[in-house]
């Protein structure tokens, strides 16, 4: 199967999976919940074992990894779907469950949107050593987890700003409750900072002079978003920070990281025409 039918058949299992969750959550499908949970864990899954077959086709090369944009936001949104369908386990995290599934088949559609403009990408890379393949995929690890994480926030935002605006309406089933949206968000957020953690230092320990090379600058900021994060954990544990003050500071690191890495590879390779690696 091309790459272009495998993000065809990603993108309809997760959208099917997607309306399946949220369908679970509203009041008038109460006889059919049971059943729309199976519809739903059975498209997602399906979906997830091709996009795991998909990616290892585009990533893995014989001399490396092959890691266009498109590719990096194919796996994030893989993992996406990954924690949807592990939350949806828990009945009041399944309209969540759903929103991110959603943004995953997004990713999905941004692979065929690239494929059909130019084709399928069959970039020529050097082989790389063990050492800077643990620090790519930690690296692409975090980005992934983090990226999750902001996705949450955003939910908790609109989810704090409709209690303090005091809307019950239906809309109100597909949010889990505050509380455990912050719990996840954080719980996420110190799996991210580990994963973070040892994606720069590896970076530090195997790439020689990182910090004199083009992307120190990367390295400098991505320092910065894991002191972020890190505040932002301690604050958690000893003073229990919590409420939009946490959210929009968890915003900010993970903007940081973002600007680090993908605002540095579009900087580099599509304006001034130098390559990231």
């Amino acid at each position: 199967m091309s790459s272009f039918n495998s993000y065809m058949v990603i993108l309809s299992t997760y959208l099917v999976s997607s309306v399946s969750y949220v369908s679970c959550q509203w009041s008038s499908t109460e006889k059919y919940k049971n059943s729309l949970f199976i519809l739903a864990m059975v498209s997602g899954l399906s979906g997830l074992l091709v996009h795991f077959n998909t990616l290892l086709s585009d990533i893995a090369q014989q001399n490396g990894l092959s890691l266009s944009l498109i590719n990096i936001i194919s796996l994030i949104g893989f993992q996406l779907a990954l924690i949807a369908i592990v939350a949806a386990f828990n009945k009041s995290l399944r309209g969540f469950a759903g929103g991110i599934i959603f943004i995953a088949g997004l990713s999905a559609l941004l692979s065929i949107w690239s494929i059909n403009q130019w084709g399928q990408s069959n970039i020529e890379i050097k082989a790389l050593t063990w050492q800077t393949k643990t620090h790519v995929l930690s690296s692409l690890f975090a980005y992934g987890l983090l990226c999750t994480g902001a996705i949450i926030s955003l939910f908790a935002l609109i989810q704090d700003k409709r209690l303090r605006a005091r809307k019950i309406t239906s809309l109100n089933a597909l949010f889990a409750p505050l509380e455990m949206t912050e719990q996840l968000l954080f719980s996420i957020t110190k799996a991210g900072f580990a994963s973070l953690f040892v994606a720069i230092f590896s970076g530090i320990i195997f790439i020689d002079n990182i910090f004199s090379q083009h992307l120190a600058h990367k390295t400098i900021l991505s320092l910065i978003a894991l002191i972020m994060f890190g505040i932002l954990i301690f604050g958690r544990n000893f003073y229990g920070w919590r409420g939009r003050s946490a959210i929009y500071f968890y915003l900010i690191a993970f903007f940081t990281l973002a600007i680090s890495y993908f605002g540095t590879r579009f900087i580099l390779e599509n304006i001034l025409g130098k390559s990231w690696s």
